[in-house]
């Protein structure tokens, strides 16, 4: 952001301007969610603070009562700041939790998301003092105190409102960050579109306008064939998890969806599965040879698989194919006291589909969650889907992605099954394996918000159809 600020100046809009343009649009959102009131609005020494300052006489202007709270003497103040503090027809009171006696809101205008250091003193404890007396608090480009790339609570008190500029930061959607920043409003302040191609940003939020064009179509003239055959490897005696797979893979669009499985669990895969496949594995290079039916696009493994022996030489198997590959669950921690085996062996398109404590096995679980993600794809040169409410999804080369639309909801047994079994039916069909996991995870949000409470993983595959015809756009 700091760059796309230089380069806009630099393209003839002053940061003046731009100033003037921040305070504006934040004293419009004001405006259209409350009627006037008491307000109390505390500035900072930078430009978040001068950004304050035009929201205080914005609101002053439309008929507001506006006090304006410093944390530093307005003489001290500088550049675009200094030059809209001195428009500014009031007293100045120093920055204290005494200045919020009478405040029925608080615009928080103190440090934005450039801030790398903890919150201190006056800062701090005005802002613990304003959520201890409940006064809504509306954050000028994040709270005070979250830190924007990271989502980390250094101080910060939560936010009804937040209202930050051009893009979202990651502080944004990252937990805890997220939860802090209440609704957030991207405002349009004067910022060019194309700055974005000198930034070449490569973290996004996760929407369909990034892999709607790549999301695999049933084609006239297509047939099953056409659409991929999607393998599974099916555990036991935890059978549940692979047939959530399977019935997730084939609404996601697989023309063909098959289970192999031990003999013993046949009857229990068979009668539960009709439109899937089931092959019996009678003895141990059966999988071998299922392998090399080249029929087979895409593979998965690790739903109700177990860890031990059988399951890694499967992994190892499955891929040595070099054939688009999903890794979940067992198939994760079965490999907890040898990840490098895990890496060498990962040649080809693979797709990781660990959460927190799988990811712990693996990986370094050191940092932020944006940067051990990416580093962990890195490492192994696989796509990395760190399950949970912000899951995230990062490529070898460093693009992630940051889901935000999964309802509390899916925190169910078996919705991360159903996760990997959408991503294999995208990847059966040929999708980018990158764009496949961004778009199975924001596909298994969608259903899961459009049942609502009450929600469990069987559920999941059945309410794909409707997320699909939206998307199409069909009725």
């Amino acid at each position: 952001m700091a760059e796309a600020d230089r380069l806009t100046v630099a393209a003839g809009t002053t940061v003046i301007e731009l100033m003037e343009n921040a305070g504006k649009a934040v004293a419009l959102e004001i405006t259209e969610r409350w009627t006037t009131r008491s307000v109390v609005v505390l500035c900072g020494p930078g430009n978040n603070g001068g950004d304050g300052l035009v929201v205080a006489r914005r609101l002053l202007r439309s008929g507001w009562s506006v006090r304006v709270a410093l944390l530093e003497p307005r003489d001290q103040l500088t550049g675009a700041a200094r030059y809209h503090a001195e428009l500014w027809p009031g007293e100045v009171q120093q920055l204290v939790p005494e200045v919020l006696d009478g405040a029925d809101l608080v615009v928080d205008a103190i440090f934005g998301a450039g801030l790398c250091r903890p919150l201190a003193g006056a800062a701090v404890e005005t802002l613990a003092a304003a959520a201890s007396r409940r006064l809504p608090v509306v954050a000028i480009d994040v709270p005070s105190g979250l830190m924007g790339d990271t989502g980390e609570i250094m101080g910060a008190v939560p936010a009804v409102l937040t209202v930050t500029f051009f893009r979202k930061k990651p502080g944004h959607l990252l937990m805890p960050g997220r939860w802090l920043c209440g609704e957030v409003v991207v405002a349009d302040i004067g910022i060019p579109e194309t700055v974005l191609d000198a930034i070449s940003p490569d973290a996004f939020e996760n929407d369909p306008c990034l892999w709607r064009a790549e999301l695999p179509r049933p084609q006239d003239g297509g047939n099953k064939y056409t659409r991929g055959h999607a393998l599974i490897a099916g555990g036991y005696p935890m059978t549940g998890a692979a047939r959530m797979a399977a019935r997730a893979a084939a609404r996601a669009g697989a023309g063909l969806t098959t289970i192999a499985v031990s003999p013993i669990a046949l009857p229990v895969y068979a009668a539960a599965l009709t439109s899937i496949m089931v092959q019996p594995l009678a003895l141990p290079e059966d999988f071998a040879c299922l392998l090399d039916d080249a029929r087979y696009q895409a593979l998965l493994i690790g739903p109700g698989a177990g860890t031990g022996e059988e399951t890694r030489a499967r992994v190892l198997a499955m891929l040595a194919t070099g054939r688009a590959t999903v890794l979940d669950a067992d198939a994760l921690t079965t490999f907890a006291d040898d990840p490098l085996t895990l890496d060498q062996a990962i040649t080809g398109p693979c797709v990781l589909t660990p959460h927190d404590g799988e990811f712990k096995r693996l990986f370094n679980p050191a940092g932020d969650k944006l940067t051990r993600t990416r580093a962990a794809a890195r490492r192994c040169g696989a796509i990395i889907i760190l399950k949970g409410s912000d899951t995230v999804i990062t490529a070898p080369d460093g693009r992630a992605i940051i889901n935000s639309n999964a309802p509390p909801t899916l925190a169910t047994a078996g919705a991360g099954d159903v996760l990997g079994g959408i991503v294999l039916g995208l990847l059966a069909q040929g999708m980018e394996p990158f764009l496949a996991a961004a778009a199975a995870v924001w596909l298994h949000g969608a259903a899961a918000t459009e049942f609502g409470p009450g929600l469990i993983a069987e559920d999941l595959p059945d309410l794909l159809p409707g997320v699909f015809r939206r998307l199409y756009g069909q009725k």
